[in-house]
């Protein structure tokens, strides 16, 4: 059984985001997935105070000194086999709750721990507006996992306009992506 954290931000617990996260979790958990959601906005989350002269301890440590829900899910996800990274997008980006956490997490993970190297990962950019975001929310999501040596398997765009094919075919989706944790990927990079 395939470990997969469900890492997802949005302050409205029944908009796009949360439809997307919900339809991508049932095919999850269709093909056998032990699934763990971590919503970011219930979460207690402080922002990076590049202590240290800017680079921290973490850079040295691997752990963060601020005393909140951060460890928790830093270890969750290392225990996972795979994570799903889905955001709202506000302003061509990821959620202000989504950047606190993953401003640290990226310290920590690529400086020091590497924990996360090599993880499959799928992201979700979930807009709205126009959607124009949606790709630029994405391309700075995977820069970051890039930074901690994370692979993603597919990016997903949902939005307002598309969200009526994208949402019912969500479901397949995470039933595939454990087919492709657990028989590999047709990939190369």
């Amino acid at each position: 059984m395939k470990k997969i954290a469900v890492v997802w931000s949005s302050p409205n617990l029944d908009g796009l985001t949360a439809s997307a996260k919900n339809q991508y979790i049932k095919g999850l958990e269709a093909a056998g997935a032990e699934v763990t959601e971590i919503h970011l906005n219930r979460k207690k989350l402080e922002h990076c105070r590049a202590c240290g002269n800017g680079w921290g301890t973490c850079n040295k440590t691997g752990a963060c000194v601020l005393p909140d829900d951060f460890g928790d899910i830093y270890q969750t996800l290392a225990d996972a086999d795979g994570i799903v990274w889905i955001s709202a997008v506000y302003w061509s980006d990821m959620t202000e709750a989504f950047k606190a956490f993953f401003d640290r997490l990226r310290r920590c993970d690529a400086t020091q721990n590497h924990f996360l190297r090599d993880k499959r990962c799928i992201l979700m950019a979930c807009a709205g507006g126009t959607g124009r975001g949606t790709l630029e929310c994405l391309t700075q999501l995977e820069r970051g996992l890039t930074h901690m040596g994370m692979r993603t398997l597919d990016r997903i765009s949902i939005i307002r306009y598309n969200k009526d094919l994208i949402l019912p075919m969500l479901e397949s989706a995470g039933t595939r992506y454990i087919d492709a944790l657990e028989n590999g990927f047709d990939m190369y990079y």
